[in-house]
């Protein structure tokens, strides 16, 4: 089948990557120039694990293509998927303008029976406004309407989008009309032959359920951040806890780990998107709400207990950080906790020193050029090297090389004892029992901290 993407960001990359690796000639389509320079030389603009190999395996036996020019490939496409951008507006809503904006093109150029499917995470109605715009292109091109629009959400883990794309354990469809269902039902046998993956329902069920997906995997996250503060207060090991409840089969444990908070391009935005669009409805989401205003809380977690250990002024302190990106596997710092800690620590007067195995390009970008120029922002080659001289080292993002590490030689390298693990990755009895003090997320014996914003709080009354 022939078919275009339009967004060559990290949704529509891996969608065309992997519909070209089943046989498909797949067109994606992005303005930016340079990026589809990349591509065409073979490379990824971002890192996800698999990627970079099925785009240049699929490039190179002709069936994965990319260019600026949307008018050839969607007059060519038998569908066309929207895989644009939709970031947060100021009041939390999804930005559409990028979706629209696709559907307008789509309509200047597509063909009838071409049908197009929307994988960018937008509010419900998207897809009704789609149909229309693309109903009125029909129009003044004097070709037939009534196209069909269906609502395809992704359900793509960074760091392992390629594995979820190939082996989905849902796939989930919003649609109204015989021809779209037999098209997609076509494009995603090759993807649910074990077993039948494939969940049809209305366009506006689909569309809120990417969203509510999203919310209820991050209301778990923040129930376990609440009850590991909780854990602290009255020497609880949330371990304990989380095995505790996990086992129930009713609950189980996934995205059951308190840590210093969510991040990326999903969580964050998706929760706030939809106490917007419930907003819109005259419709309170209290517990939402709350799950938003504890994730903000608990990104100040780590900047709180550093300031129960060496106090709010931290010139002369020298911190480690091990890990950038919001998750491991990704480079993506959207969001990611480590922006929110060391930028508390910077702005208290601290020196940070970083490493993250992929991240670091990305970071360069990420604080203001004066941080690293000055030395107060440094990014280490090795795990080691960040924790010369540090006073403390804190734990952010759980990749592999992080998680059994030499201590000796860490406790060596370290003018502190304190390690802040902000992923529980670590045995406390073992630190202890090397000479570093101990701090977990809800481990029941962390130093006693104030509120996870004092640190922050602090530097901006001082």
């Amino acid at each position: 089948m022939n078919i275009a993407v339009i967004g060559c960001g990290y949704v529509g990359l891996v969608t065309g990557a992997c519909l070209a690796e089943m046989g498909n000639t797949v067109t994606c389509i992005d303005s930016d120039g340079h990026k589809i320079a990349q591509l065409q030389m073979g490379l990824v603009p971002f890192f996800e694990p698999g990627l970079e190999s099925l785009v240049q395996r699929n490039s190179q036996q002709r069936r994965l293509l990319f260019s600026v020019e949307p008018g050839p490939a969607i007059a060519g496409a038998a569908a066309v998927f929207i895989a644009v951008g939709t970031p947060p507006l100021a009041h939390g809503g999804a930005d559409t303008r990028q979706v629209f904006d696709a559907a307008a093109t789509i309509g200047r150029h597509m063909v009838p029976g071409c049908i197009v499917i929307n994988k960018s995470t937008a509010p419900v109605g998207t897809a009704e406004r789609i149909r229309a715009i693309l109903d009125r292109a029909a129009n003044l091109r004097g070709i037939p309407g009534g196209h069909e629009v269906v609502a395809n959400p992704e359900f793509l883990r960074e760091g392992s989008a390629v594995q979820d794309f190939m082996s989905p354990d849902r796939v989930v469809l919003g649609l109204q009309g015989a021809l779209s269902e037999r098209v997609m039902r076509s494009l995603y046998a090759p993807f649910v032959r074990n077993r039948e993956r494939l969940l049809v329902m209305g366009i506006r069920d689909a569309e809120l359920t990417k969203y509510a997906t999203n919310a209820m995997l991050a209301t778990r996250i923040s129930f376990m951040n609440e009850m590991a503060r909780l854990c602290d207060a009255i020497g609880v090991d949330i371990e304990n806890l989380r095995r505790g409840i996990g086992s129930d089969a009713r609950i189980g444990y996934s995205c059951l780990y308190a840590g210093c908070g969510y991040g990326g391009s999903c969580f964050p935005k998706d929760v706030r998107a939809l106490i917007d669009m419930a907003r819109q409805a005259r419709s309170d989401l209290d517990i939402l709400a709350a799950v938003a205003h504890v994730n903000d809380a608990q990104k100040q977690w780590a900047s709180g207990v550093i300031a129960s250990r060496f106090g709010h002024r931290l010139q002369g302190h020298r911190f480690a950080v091990w890990g950038l990106s919001f998750k491991p596997g990704t480079d993506d710092l959207r969001e990611a906790p480590s922006l929110a800690i060391i930028s508390d620590l910077l702005a208290a007067g601290a020196r940070v020193c970083a490493h993250d195995p992929v991240a670091m390009p990305r970071a360069r970008r990420e604080w203001p050029r004066q941080w690293f120029d000055s030395g107060a922002l440094q990014l280490a080659d090795s795990p080691p090297a960040a924790v010369d001289g540090a006073d403390a080292l804190v734990l952010v993002t759980e990749w592999k090389p992080f998680r059994s590490p030499d201590f000796a030689e860490v406790r060596r390298r370290m003018r502190g004892r304190l390690v802040v693990d902000g992923r529980n990755q670590y045995d406390p009895s073992q630190l202890r029992a090397l000479g570093f003090e101990y701090a977990g997320v809800g481990r029941g014996h962390a130093p006693p901290a104030p509120h996870p914003r004092a640190l922050a709080d602090a530097t901006l009354a001082a």
